[in-house]
């Protein structure tokens, strides 16, 4: 791991756009950070990371290996992101269950008057364009919310969840097609793995 400490910051082993602001945060070797990105410090990001145009990452997140954010995502502090995440354009995940500009008083609402929640993403998760995710929320290993969907209870491994509320709609394997019902299993159509359910949650049974 390399520590970034100019936007003008840039080596063989990481591209840090001379526009992206990454003052204090770690930056991987093999990553790049793209134009207008902010990259807050004390955030964490992994090797081999794509930060998006636009993208901004909260003081101490922390961002696994091989995650790729794109354009005008917004990653909360204290958000944890697993190694192989996928987070689409314009996502949002939140960080204040209850968020208020002014207390009851009409006093400005400072940091010590709240204590920010984060987002949980599992390894291999994909969170679709413009999704929001209501911390504090997890969601599950290798998992796709749909685009636009809005995530307010946590999701499970595999998991396919769509809507306003998100709700599960099927089933997803690591190769990130929807899997098919084979009856006695669920089946990935590319690679073969099969999964087996049991009490609303997957198990991969095997993994070709």
């Amino acid at each position: 791991m390399e520590q970034e400490t100019s936007p003008l910051a840039s080596t063989s082993a990481t591209r840090i756009d001379p526009s992206a602001d990454v003052t204090g945060a770690t930056i991987g070797a093999g990553s790049s950070v793209w134009h207008l990105a902010q990259v807050r410090e004390g955030a964490v990001v992994g090797e081999n990371c794509v930060i998006g145009r636009g993208v901004y990452v909260g003081s101490g997140v922390s961002v696994g290996d091989g995650c790729k954010i794109q354009n005008y995502a917004l990653v909360y502090e204290p958000a944890r992101l697993e190694p192989g995440v996928f987070v689409g354009p314009a996502v949002v995940f939140t960080n204040d269950t209850y968020p208020r500009a002014v207390n009851p008083d009409g006093s400005p609402k400072s940091a010590s008057d709240w204590t920010p929640v984060g987002v949980t993403v599992r390894e291999g998760a994909s969170i679709g364009a413009r999704a929001i995710c209501v911390a504090p929320v997890v969601v599950g290993r290798w998992a796709t919310v749909a685009a636009g969907a809005v995530v307010t209870k946590d999701v499970p491994d595999f998991a396919l969840v769509a809507g306003v509320p998100a709700r599960r709609i099927g089933w997803v394997g690591p190769a990130g097609l929807p899997l098919e019902d084979h009856g006695d299993a669920w089946v990935c159509p590319r690679t073969g793995a099969r999964f087996v359910e049991s009490d609303g949650a997957l198990k991969e049974e095997t993994r070709a």
